[in-house]
């Protein structure tokens, strides 16, 4: 992986801590390089994730700024694991439960991998719920709850050749949700894989930027808030403020620099979605007016055939249909040839990005792709297309 220069420095990195911030796969580059931008020690990057080191300043900026996670891991013990009665001890003697989990907690045990001796991760949660349950009523003579939904405290166990990785979960539920989103189109694309996917466009604030087929706007969406560094974790509450070593003043002097780094004056270049149901439609201007872009993100509601584009080049991005959980692929031949011949006639000079889960189907855009990036979303297989429009 390429280093980049950081634009935020962590301090030394004293008392510093390990994680994992899971990423889309196809965007652990990207990944990477967000959180070494964000001031996070870049360690190594693989399927799905990267890991790094990061004091706990860092670990609470990322929390607040980064926008391609899924999940962001602490990691608080790592042992050799080859049964079920080496899990339970281990579990019990490598933490300080003591301090963490008294039984007026609740928490919850997620299990990743597996490892021999340990292969069903429902019967490896209970073994970690078992030993600390047991440690509990043995110091305490009581046992905490389990929560599944909204836990005080969540533990991720990840197992692999014969190691076991324990950490805390800082939010207990998936980063990608940003909470503008109560309105979705049909099939929507998560937010941080939309982020990742325009972050690998290059895009800028100078150049305009459509979306032909915008269902809920969130490319849109992301793009915009990116640009002008509107944090997307500053309305949530999160975990980690209730651990026992979690430091108000630190929290509040990020949440502070978060809300100083905004740039909400900055001139944007024309930014244009088109959605031809309007009850979607409806819902991607809701859920702009929510995230606060009413005045940046236009919606227009009609087929994209009578979109009149911006007098300038610039970026197409669009996540049509591909047949796999909308229409059929013969339905949707016509559309993708509609696109191609619409875009070939009035988009010279621009450039298209397509997310694409059907090889056939894109072929019909009648235009030769420059580059292609494997991609998974939601578990299909993607590739994010590239043409360059003449």
């Amino acid at each position: 992986m390429q280093k980049t220069k950081n634009s935020i420095k962590s301090s030394q990195y004293l008392n510093s801590l390990n994680a994992v911030a899971s990423i889309p796969h196809g965007l652990e580059g990207e990944g990477a390089q967000e959180l070494d931008e964000l001031g996070a020690k870049i360690l190594t990057t693989f399927k799905g994730g990267v890991s790094f080191t990061a004091d706990i300043a860092c670990f609470y900026r990322l929390h607040l700024q980064a926008r391609l996670p899924f999940r962001i891991l602490r990691e608080i013990a790592r042992f050799s694991c080859d049964s079920p009665e080496i899990l339970y001890s281990k579990i019990q003697n490598t933490f300080e439960w003591d301090r963490w989990l008294h039984p007026s907690k609740s928490f919850r045990v997620d299990v990743s991998g597996s490892t021999h001796g340990l292969t069903h991760s429902h019967f490896t949660a209970l073994q970690v719920k078992n030993a600390l349950v047991d440690f509990q009523r043995k110091l305490w003579g009581e046992r905490s709850s389990i929560d599944l939904n909204s836990p005080d405290l969540c533990l991720h166990l990840h197992l692999g050749a014969g190691q076991v990785v324990l950490s805390l979960d800082g939010l207990g539920t998936s980063l990608h949700r940003r909470g503008y989103r109560p309105a979705m189109g049909r099939a929507p694309i998560k937010e941080n894989l939309a982020a990742g996917l325009v972050r690998k466009t290059g895009w800028e604030s100078s150049l305009p930027l459509v979306d032909p087929l915008c269902g809920s706007a969130t490319f849109l969406i992301e793009a915009v808030s990116n640009e002008l560094k509107l944090a997307p974790g500053l309305n949530r509450n999160f975990l980690f403020e209730g651990w026992p070593d979690f430091d108000k003043r630190i929290w509040f002097e990020e949440k502070k620099r978060a809300k100083l780094n905004e740039s909400t004056n900055k001139k944007l270049f024309e930014i244009l979605g088109c959605e031809q149901d309007q009850g979607i439609a409806n819902q991607a201007r809701n859920n702009i007016q929510v995230a606060g872009l009413a005045k940046i993100i236009k919606i227009q509601n009609s087929h994209f055939c009578e979109l009149s584009l911006p007098n300038r080049p610039g970026i197409i991005v669009c996540n049509p249909p591909y047949g796999k959980r909308l229409g059929n692929v013969q339905d949707l031949e016509l559309l993708y040839k509609e696109l191609g011949a619409f875009l070939k006639r009035n988009a010279s000079g621009w450039q298209l990005w397509v997310l694409s889960g059907n090889k056939e189907l894109s072929g019909y855009l009648g235009m030769k792709c420059s580059r292609r990036f494997p991609i998974s979303n939601g578990g299909i297989d993607c590739r994010w297309l590239k043409y360059c429009i003449r």
